[in-house]
């Protein structure tokens, strides 16, 4: 019984993330290059991305390692690197921000908050109560095999080009410039879509409803950020490359 309700919540908040997905195409958060005024109280973005990410961390850690499962090399190795991804998410990332950086709507980290709380919750709850065992052969399963490998270059176009980004602000201060080179010639966030593809990967790698919830959820809300993106850089600048896409090269 619990384990049936447990699916039935997963099915309904990856259902929540489809429903939304239309919303979040019409309306940009209003963070960052999007900041407006209108969203009430403001914090720091450091803080700000410090306090909604730190659920991925905490939650999906607690339930992991709360649950009465055995866990294998498999397992301990797909702990390892959703840790891996938020201990830079919550604990680096944050503190490379320029402390001047733009403040964004306590509604936002708040719903940011809450999103990792119920998806830290889904991916923890799985493997230390629901998951069964990944034995020693999994990794030799087509499934891991891609699924590892893609995560691994999902990772580091994501930390790479956050950092390319990072080293971009600060070059220009309050001003932006137009992202050159690398991945940057086909698309105007290969940041993101380097975290589409890591998560991605390890939807495949772990074969669990929860995982590939997260990663519809990643789609949900990064291709809508990365056409606003797009739209923001081609309104800015008349010499943005007209062949970039926002996400996918040569297609969105």
């Amino acid at each position: 019984m619990v384990e049936k309700t447990f699916y039935a919540l997963v099915y309904a908040w990856t259902g929540f993330g489809l429903l939304l997905f239309p919303l979040l195409l019409k309306i940009p958060a209003p963070y960052g290059r999007h900041s407006r005024p209108g969203w009430g109280v403001m914090v720091s973005g450091r803080l700000g991305w410090l306090l909604m990410e730190l659920p991925a961390l905490v939650v999906f850690a607690f339930f992991f390692l709360a649950g009465p499962l055995e866990q294998g090399a498999a397992a301990s190795l797909f702990f390892g690197l959703w840790m891996l991804h938020y201990a830079n998410r919550t604990l680096i990332f944050p503190f490379r921000l320029k402390s001047g950086e733009k403040r964004m709507p306590v509604v936002i980290v708040l719903m940011a908050f809450v999103f990792n709380c119920i998806n830290g919750f889904f991916n923890g709850y799985y493997f230390g109560f629901l998951a069964p065992p990944y034995v020693l052969s999994w990794f030799l399963d087509s499934r891991f095999i891609i699924g590892v490998s893609l995560f691994f270059v999902g990772l580091a176009v994501n930390w790479r080009y956050d950092h390319i980004l990072l080293g971009l602000k600060r070059l220009a201060g309050k001003q932006y410039l137009i992202p050159q080179g690398g991945l940057f010639r086909y698309v105007s966030c290969p940041n993101h879509l380097g975290e589409v593809v890591e998560w991605g990967g390890f939807a495949l790698m772990v074969w669990s409803l929860p995982a590939l919830s997260f990663f519809v959820w990643t789609v949900v809300n990064l291709l809508p950020r990365a056409l606003d993106h797009h739209r923001w850089y081609k309104k800015q600048f008349e010499d943005y490359p007209p062949r970039r896409k926002a996400l996918i090269p040569f297609l969105i």
